[in-house]
């Protein structure tokens, strides 16, 4: 196993305010070459995950407990100096929205070649023509051109290619992906998927794909993780998981993506009823998604489940439905 986490819990204290628990308990792995994508809407404490295996989390949030073993070496216990160099170098991350993340007064050339610098000791002329280089890789066209440019004179597609030449450029073991197609239209979506398919078999590196699109999933991750509050609800290999969901929350998800065939007479897309809720302190020990679950019972509002394997090893859910508990009808 190339990663592990486990029993990771995040929580945001503002001053004067109840503590939110962002994620509670999260665990899972990424094996080499491996694919896992994290569905959820948004909310439920996808991009905080991730964060937290980079140790990205700002004040006024912490880290309160967990494990983050990557290549056996716990990254919760390195001083900050071991984990600027596996930020990038080993581990690297491409966010939500390019343009927030690059700097906007320094051109794309001087930003790559600072990234490479960074992590190898290359010179700048080396470091420079690196940079063309994986520019091109990813289908930029007039590289050395663009190198010259900032960020607010490329498009967004662009944008996001200049992200993936910088994390591939170090030839990270882990991508941590996420949302990379926001906000983009489909047909830049599709070539921004197939570029990083392709960078992915390039370098041999495993990738953490944070999205809310199920269509992504299903179609680039090995397995899937389904988060709810905070919580995976559902863990599995991709193909199990789209054939026979088992938690509610995963199948009313699968439920919403809208089939053509039958768009014409199958009449309105199923949707659920309510917000996810705001978990702090206060919350009683419940099923989280009780409150908008169509099959919940008595049980579901004072028990809360466990993410357990016992009924099923290859796809642990967390639902009191497969734990033996008694329905009231």
């Amino acid at each position: 196993m190339l990663l592990e986490v486990n029993d990771i819990a995040v929580t945001f204290a503002a001053p004067g305010r109840v503590a939110n628990l962002a994620v509670r308990g999260v665990s899972f792995g990424i094996e080499r070459g491996e694919t896992l994508g994290i569905v959820g809407e948004s909310g439920c404490g996808k991009s905080v995950t991730a964060l937290s295996i980079l140790r990205l989390i700002d004040a006024p949030g912490r880290i309160d407990s967990g494990q983050v073993l990557f290549d056996g070496v716990d990254l919760m216990t390195l001083p900050e100096s071991r984990m600027r160099f596996i930020r990038g170098a080993r581990i690297a991350w491409v966010p939500q929205d390019p343009l927030t993340s690059l700097n906007p007064v320094l051109t794309v050339g001087a930003q790559m070649v600072e990234t490479i610098r960074a992590h190898r000791r290359v010179t700048r002329q080396a470091a420079m023509t690196e940079s063309v280089h994986w520019l091109e890789r990813v289908r930029i066209p007039q590289a050395a051109e663009r190198m010259r440019q900032y960020p607010y004179e490329l498009s967004g597609g662009m944008r996001q290619r200049v992200m993936l030449a910088m994390a591939f450029a170090l030839r990270p073991e882990i991508l941590i992906a996420d949302e990379p197609t926001t906000a983009l239209d489909m047909t830049v979506q599709a070539q921004i998927l197939k570029l990083m398919d392709d960078l992915k078999a390039e370098v041999g590196a495993s990738v953490l794909l944070i999205t809310h699109d199920m269509g992504i999933v299903a179609q680039r991750a090995d397995r899937v993780a389904v988060m709810y509050a905070g919580q995976i609800v559902e863990m599995a290999r991709t193909t199990d998981l789209f054939r026979a969901p088992r938690h509610p929350y995963t199948q009313a998800l699968l439920a919403s993506i809208p089939d053509p065939s039958r768009c014409a007479s199958s009449g309105p897309l199923p949707f659920l009823d309510g917000q996810p809720p705001q978990i702090d302190a206060r919350f009683p020990p419940m099923c989280a998604f009780a409150p908008r679950c169509a099959k919940q019972f008595d049980a579901c509002l004072h028990t809360e489940p466990s993410l357990e394997p016992r009924s099923n090893a290859s796809q642990p859910v967390r639902c009191l439905l497969y734990e033996g508990a008694t329905q009231v009808q």
